[in-house]
């Protein structure tokens, strides 16, 4: 028997507060010249609740 590793990724929207500001903040950037490959994934990181799971289980 030997352990088994894997990695759960869950990706799933914030609330709506949160998901305006995140979305107000990169067309801001945006609008002020910041580089897209910045800003973008800030602007995800910030509207988008990204929660990563490593496990382990024995088969």
């Amino acid at each position: 028997m030997v352990p088994r590793a894997g990695v759960t990724v869950d990706i799933c929207p914030r609330d709506l507060p949160i998901a305006l500001i995140g979305t107000a903040g990169g067309a801001l950037a945006l609008w002020a010249s910041a580089p897209a490959e910045i800003v973008i994934p800030t602007a995800l990181l910030i509207v988008l609740d990204v929660r990563i799971r490593r496990w382990r289980r024995r088969v």
